[in-house]
């Protein structure tokens, strides 16, 4: 491994409120609670696959606030927070209602005035970075302000400064943004990314790429230096580029209890194996098992360990990949 720290993310994590399966939000008189963010999703993700994560963002000290670091650090992330006064900012929450078909799952978003929408890169304790071997964050981090936006592309700069690998999720939410906004903002960041990761149906809705997930990996690397890219396509698996080479994975199946996080497990299994040494198909092969191993998990976060994703792996044989 490399430095002090493995890796740093940074990025928003709310609190969840699900009512209990098969009950209606505006009838629940319960509410399962869980912290959420994709970037903290990751960060516990790897953090239970052994690697030293970090997490950074700016959080009201509140109860609320408290709770979240809490939850967090009680799956080994270690958590660099810049607290302010709960007057000056909230905790944003989402409400999730699962249903299955033909109702489908519904998400209610009430995260506006959240704390890390007045976010700046000198609140936060960043001296990890300067050791840290890769730093994460998404798409949906610069959608919540001008900010938020402007601390992101002040990390991804510092993380290259240090030669820290930078990995970006898309992770793209059309609640926060729309397309054209979002592409723009997202270009704006690619000069200081190394490793992507997108969804293909993002790629094409979002940044215009049009074809398969291998000519998208192709035209996204070549047009903007990337030295991996990661394309995703839900059930269809996933491709990644690197250094000219093409590797695919399949998807491992999973009976489903909660999709939310997937794709933050996906990432987390990926970069804790990149981070152990490995290469990118054994990398893609992990992603794939942890992600697998998520959907049977309640809330957001991948609670899983390095030997149940070993157990899905050395179980391959019939499975799809």
């Amino acid at each position: 491994m490399g430095g002090v720290t493995d890796l740093v993310t940074f990025g928003e994590t709310m609190l969840r409120f699900s009512p209990p399966r098969g009950e209606r939000l505006e009838t629940a008189r319960e509410f399962d609670v869980q912290a959420g963010g994709a970037e903290s999703n990751v960060a516990v993700g790897a953090a239970r696959l052994g690697v030293d994560a970090t997490w950074l963002s700016k959080l009201p000290d509140s109860p609320l606030g408290r709770r979240i670091v809490g939850e967090l650090r009680s799956h080994g992330v270690q958590t660099g927070v810049a607290w302010t006064d709960p007057a000056d900012g909230r905790v944003g929450t989402y409400y999730l209602e699962p249903g299955g078909s033909p109702r489908g799952t519904d998400v209610i978003y009430d995260r506006d005035d959240a704390a890390i929408t007045t976010v700046e890169p000198t609140e936060l304790p960043t001296s990890d970075l300067d050791s840290a071997g890769y730093f994460h964050t998404t798409g949906i981090t610069p959608a919540l302000s001008a900010a938020a936006r402007e601390t992101t592309t002040a990390l991804l700069r510092a993380a290259g400064e240090a030669g820290v690998t930078r990995t970006f999720d898309l992770n793209y939410r059309a609640k926060l943004w729309d397309p054209e906004v979002a592409r723009s903002a997202y270009e704006s960041l690619f000069d200081h990314v190394d490793v992507l990761f997108v969804p293909q149906r993002d790629a094409r809705e979002v940044l215009g790429r049009e074809g398969g997930a291998v000519e998208v990996a192709h035209g996204l690397a070549a047009e903007h230096g990337f030295d991996c890219v990661v394309v995703t396509r839900g059930s269809g698996g996933a491709v990644a580029l690197r250094d000219g080479a093409v590797h695919e994975q399949g998807v491992f199946e999973a009976e489903t209890f909660d999709a939310i996080g997937t794709g933050d497990a996906f990432v987390a299994g990926f970069l804790a194996t990149r981070i152990e040494g490995d290469d990118v198909p054994t990398a893609l092969e992990r992603a794939a098992a942890t992600a697998a191993l998520k959907r049977t998990v309640g809330g957001d976060v991948a609670v899983v360990t390095a030997a149940e994703v070993d157990r899905v792996v050395e179980g391959a044989d019939g499975i799809d990949r």
